[in-house]
Formats: structure tokens, sequence, C-alpha cells
């Protein structure tokens, strides 16, 4: 019976704690910009240097995410500090799959 209340107390208490620190929309930007990386080198548009500098880049954003996440809150300053190297992210991404290196498309 004990740790039955014991269990229900924990959940009580690391729900609000995993809710201020779920990042769901940058975690699903996330996951679209490295599905994005994968589309520019299956197609060719990215070359192997361009998509490795890529991946870093995702590779920091990743790191501040975390960081973020460390004490337990995401305060709304980090939000933007996080959507802000997305946008930086997203804006490289798109540049090099569209500068004119090209690379064979992998099979």
């Amino acid at each position: 019976m004990n740790a039955k209340i014991i269990a229900a107390l924990f959940a009580l208490v690391a729900l609000p704690v995993a809710a201020q620190t779920a990042t769901p929309r940058v975690d699903a930007r996330q996951a679209n910009q490295e599905s994005r990386i994968q589309q520019g080198v299956q197609s060719g548009q990215l070359t192997n240097k361009e998509a490795a500098k890529l991946e870093a880049g995702q590779a920091k954003v990743e790191k501040k995410e975390a960081k973020a996440k460390s004490d337990g809150v995401v305060t709304a300053k980090e939000r933007a500090k996080l959507a802000k190297a997305q946008n930086k992210q997203s804006k490289k991404i798109a540049k090099q799959k569209h500068d004119r290196q090209k690379q064979a498309p992998r099979t």
C-alpha cells in the first residue's frame, strides 16, 4: 500500500517538471530539419561535407536544448533562443541545398 502512495506522489511531482521541460515544438522541428538534411544527401543536393557541417549545427541546437532543460524549466527566453538557433539552421540548410554544388544521388 505504501509503495502505491509513494509512486502516486512521485508521479504528481514529476509530471509538472516533465511538462515544463518538454519541448515538443523544438523536437519536431529538429526532426524535420534532420529529415531535410537526409533528403538533400539522398537527392545529391548536399555534398557529404555540407551535410556534415549541417549535422554539426543541428548538434549545437540539441546541446542548447539540453542546457535549457538542465535546470528543470525551459523559460520563454530559452524557448526564444532555441527558436532563433533553429531559424538560423533552417536558413543554412536551405542555402546549402540550393547552391550549385552537387553530388551524385545516393540510391
